[in-house]
């Protein structure tokens, strides 16, 4: 049994790393990802985390894992940024505002499929043009739903949260651990 991360997030290996997990392959899967039309947050959240779990090519008796994660604003969703623009777009719209982050996780074995989603409230401070213009500046938003990391500078950028910490990342341990688990992965193996 081999397991598979059907993610090429660096985020989400660290976290699989605080569980003392090491993925045996790690194969990000090449789907699209847009949402269908009117699709809301959550249902896109869900469809995304299995239709990459059940992209990955993998072995009957591997483990796939696989998860997306979503900022929701209302009923919208604020997506992978495409440009500076965009992504100073998607901050001035939560700022000083909560928005909601949701993760799904997907875990494959053989034909069986176990699911989990994870919302997370989260609050953005209001935001002036001088720390708006400085985060830009570290790129850090590139490649991140929402155009943030909360774990990089934008931490900074967000005094509250309800919920999960580690699904904001991008992988929430407890549900991730618990499915794993189910799947037969030995999570909570005795260290040798």
């Amino acid at each position: 049994m081999k397991l598979i991360l059907g993610s090429g997030s660096p985020r989400r290996r660290e976290l699989l790393g605080q569980l003392g997990i090491v993925a045996d392959d790690i194969r990000p899967p090449d789907i699209d990802e847009t949402p269908t039309k009117a699709e809301l947050p959550r249902p896109y959240c869900v469809r995304m985390a299995l239709e990459k779990a059940r992209a990955v090519q993998a072995d009957a008796d591997d483990i796939v894992l696989s998860a997306d994660t979503t900022v929701a604003l209302g009923r919208g969703i604020l997506g992978k940024p495409e440009d500076a623009g965009q992504a100073a777009e998607f901050l001035l719209a939560m700022s000083g505002r909560r928005h909601r982050v949701i993760t799904a996780v997907a875990v494959r074995r053989g034909d069986k499929v176990w699911q989990r989603d994870v919302v997370t409230q989260v609050k953005m401070k209001a935001l002036s043009d001088e720390e708006l213009n400085a985060y830009l500046a570290t790129e850090d938003w590139r490649g991140k739903a929402g155009a943030y990391g909360i774990q990089g500078p934008a931490g900074a950028l967000i005094p509250w949260i309800s919920g999960s910490f580690t699904a904001v990342v991008g992988l929430p341990l407890a549900e991730t651990a618990t499915l794993l688990h189910s799947a037969g992965y030995p999570v909570w193996k005795e260290p040798t």
